[in-house]
Parts: structure tokens; sequence; C-alpha cells
């Protein structure tokens, strides 16, 4: 008897209409934005793959749950249900609400970093970096030499390198080192995952040196179903016990809710360190709002209490994770590069190899990108040279180990009929790689750049 197909465990219940430019259209669009597809409007995408982050589809129990919001100005309801459910399920005592992620690091940041600083981590994000940098602190990549190697079938890429990690708080002092981030899983990299093994091995070199271990959280549920599903003896635990376990060996977290609690705004930071909490809270009533909303409306804080449940369920992750295997799997067989295996949240296209004719100096990744929107309609994003930024100090690029366009596949949004919509594209302009040629940057701002550049082709 054959295995029974999978299927998602959900029905759809409400549908949004999309407009199908023609390729002529495209073109006069992307010239329009200057070539920087963050400049596009919205309603000129097919599929939009620049993001997960706030893009998901929010369930009924989520929708249900935000008419229950309580938008009282201080200690609401809202507050206290989500704070009582990131303590339960994530295991810390003290919540500092924000409108997003990058909030949550400016907020944390402020309290704990200052000009001079060395801050480790495993392939800081783009937010995370320019957060450090425009601090006058310096971010310090320590993740494991296998993650730089696209082609590179493992488990666990995102791992940071525990001998790098000594070795750079021997070089640089432990009064040097406010804190350690652990993003998991790892979006710079290529969305991989870290081990229990490698949490734990990084915790305990953190804690030996009196160091904080701080996690980037935005994509925790995804890290904890590979967990499951990779790692010897975490097969039978449910993904809320891995996630509990994760959390363990961190002394706090940042999180963007919206990845991995499926809401459309919103973030926190969870501490263990009452002290660490009080610093926190003085910049969050400055940059944010007061202590129990902290830009965020007690509605969305309601569906941010949901999402967090939803997410952490099995069946969930596993449509989901599949749904990225399903466009990672399609790619390869047409012979086109990616970073193996596919991540939790997106594909990436190896652009360097994809255009190895184009140097890195000319933005291979966002000729990929352009060139993926005008065939197709698809919008991804450029994890590359651009995003990378210039050196804060001597202002010359510094082009990254890898350059890769990314896919991020919008939580419980797509069908596989769109990703093979996506294949296709990538298969038309795979046929005619060489005759692609690099862009030059007219515009930069000075710090995170890649959000509003313009380009010019060469």
């Amino acid at each position: 008897m054959t295995k029974q197909p999978y299927a998602e465990p959900w029905r759809i219940k409400m549908v949004e209409p999309v407009k199908i430019l023609t390729r002529e259209e495209r073109l006069a669009k992307i010239q329009e934005a200057e070539y920087n597809l963050f400049n596009l409007a919205a309603e000129d995408v097919y599929i939009d793959l620049l993001t997960d982050s706030g893009t998901g589809a929010m369930s009924d129990r989520q929708w249900s749950a935000m008419m229950l919001g309580d938008e009282s100005y201080a200690g609401s309801r809202s507050f206290l249900r989500m704070k009582k459910t990131i303590t339960e399920l994530l295991g810390f005592p003290h919540v500092v609400p924000t409108h997003q992620g990058r909030a949550a690091e400016n907020v944390l940041f402020s309290a704990t970093i200052k000009a001079g600083d060395i801050v480790p981590g495993n392939a800081h994000f783009d937010t995370t970096k320019g957060h450090i940098e425009f601090r006058q602190a310096i971010p310090v990549d320590c993740t494991v030499d296998e993650a730089a190697d696209p082609n590179l079938e493992l488990p666990f890429k995102g791992n940071i390198d525990t001998r790098k990690l000594e070795a750079c708080i021997a070089k640089y002092g432990v009064d040097k080192i406010p804190m350690v981030i652990h993003t998991v899983t790892c979006n710079t990299g290529g969305g991989q995952p870290v081990s229990m093994e490698n949490i734990k091995a990084v915790s305990a070199v953190c804690h030996k040196h009196s160091i904080p271990l701080i996690f980037d959280s935005a994509r925790f549920a995804e890290n904890a179903y590979f967990i499951k599903t990779r790692e010897a003896g975490y097969e039978d635990k449910s993904i809320k016990e891995i996630v509990k376990e994760m959390f363990s060996y961190a002394d706090g977290m940042t999180m963007s809710a919206k990845k991995d609690a499926i809401i459309n705004i919103g973030g926190f930071i969870a501490l263990k360190s009452l002290e660490t909490y009080r610093k926190c809270a003085t910049f969050n009533i400055m940059f944010e709002g007061y202590l129990t909303y902290g830009g965020m409306s007690g509605r969305d804080m309601d569906a941010l209490a949901a999402g967090l449940m939803e997410s952490t369920e099995y069946d969930y992750l596993h449509a989901r994770i599949s749904q990225v295997k399903y466009l990672g799997d399609k790619i390869t067989e047409l012979g086109i590069p990616i970073v193996k295996p596919a991540g939790g949240h997106a594909v990436y296209v190896d652009a360097k190899a994809f255009f190895p004719q184009i140097p890195q100096i000319q933005y291979p990744a966002q000729v990929l990108g352009v060139a993926l929107y005008v065939e197709a309609g698809v919008r991804g994003v450029e994890i590359g040279t651009v995003l990378a930024d210039r050196d804060p100090v001597t202002r010359e690029e510094r082009p990254p180990k890898m350059e890769l366009l990314r896919l991020a596949i919008p939580r419980r949004v797509y069908t596989n009929n769109h990703m093979d919509v996506v294949v296709w594209g990538l298969q038309q302009i795979w046929a005619k790689r060489e005759s692609y040629k690099g862009l030059k940057i007219k515009y930069e701002a000075p710090i995170m750049r890649h959000f509003t550049s313009t380009f010019e082709q060469l």
C-alpha cells in the first residue's frame, strides 16, 4: 500500500487577489525603482519573497485573540497574557515589549554596548550588525568554517565554533565583550540551524567567563524543529520541550515576533537578569513606549501570544519547512546552485556560482534578484556584498564569503504552485546566465545601505 500524501494542516478561509504584470511592465517598474527591489510597490509584485517578516497569514485563533485586545496604556490584560505565555514557553521572567526585532536590539544594545566593545556571534544579520557598528563596537563572526561552503550538506551549519569564541575572548578580554549573540536559526548563513549540543557548549563558554549569552530568536521554533528531526536524542521530544531546553541555556533573547510568532508587527526582549531588565526599561520608555506596550497595540500582543503557541506545534512547522525544502529540491534538480541543505525559512541561491562572470563588487546577487523579478514577477532579497556594507573605518567594500539571493517564504501564504513559478523564473535566467552583467551603486546610505541604495547597469 502506498503512503498517504502529505497536505498542510489548515484550510484556506480568505484569499487576496494579486496583479500579474507583463514582462515589459515589470522591466519598466524595476528601472523606475533604480534596480532596488525594496523600491518596488508591493502591488507590482506577483510572488513576494523579499522577507518572511510580518508577511505571514494569521490564523482564526489569532484574529479571535485580537478581539480581546486591551488598549490600556499601563498594565493591560493583553500584555499580561503575552508575558505569561513568554515566561511559560521560554522561561524568562522579565519581558520588554517592542514594536519589532530591530527595536529590541536598539533597546538592549543601548543598555549594554559601548564604543570599542566586541560582540561575537554566528554571522550577525543586517540590523544586528548595524546596531553594533552604529555604537562604534565590532561584531566578530565565530561561525563554523563549514558554513561558508554552500555545497556542504551538514545538519547544523549555523553553529558557533567554540574555539573561535574562546580565541576572541582571549584576544579582547572579558571586559570588552558585553554579550555573545547566538542567532537561531542563522539567517545570514543560509537559514541554517544551531544544534542543542552547540547551544550547550557556547553557553558553557559564556558562563565560564561570566559573559551573557543572548539569542536572536526570530526563528527559534524552526530551529527547534531541526533539532527534533536532525539531532539524536530529541526525536521523541515535543517542540515545546525542545524550545524550553534551548532557552534554559541563554541569559536573554531578542525576538522579531514578525517571524515565528506569525504576526504582522511586534517584538520583545526577554531576560533572566533583573538588573539588565531595569536598564532596558529606561531605554524602552524613551524609544518605544511604556513598559506594558512598548510600541505594540494590545490586540497585537494578544495575537503574538497565540502565534507563539501555534508556531511551536510540530504539524505547523513540518508543513512550513517542507515547503521550503520543496522549493530547494526543485531548484537543485535544475542544476542551479543553492546553499545546502535548504534553510528553515528560505532558499538561498548561490549567485557567485550562478554568475561567475560578475565580480562580487558588481553585486551578482542583486543582479539575480532584479532578473528574477523581470522574468517571473518574484521579489527576493540580496544577502551579499550590498548587505555586507562597507567597512565603517576604511569605507572599503567587504565582500562576504557567500553571495546569496534569499527567497524567504511567508508563513501560510503561498502554495507549491507559487513555488513552481519561482523555479520557472530561475530556469529562464539560468538558460541565458552568461549574458548578464553587473551593477554599480549610484546612491548609498552610510549604514544599512541595502534598504535604500540605487543602482545602474554596467
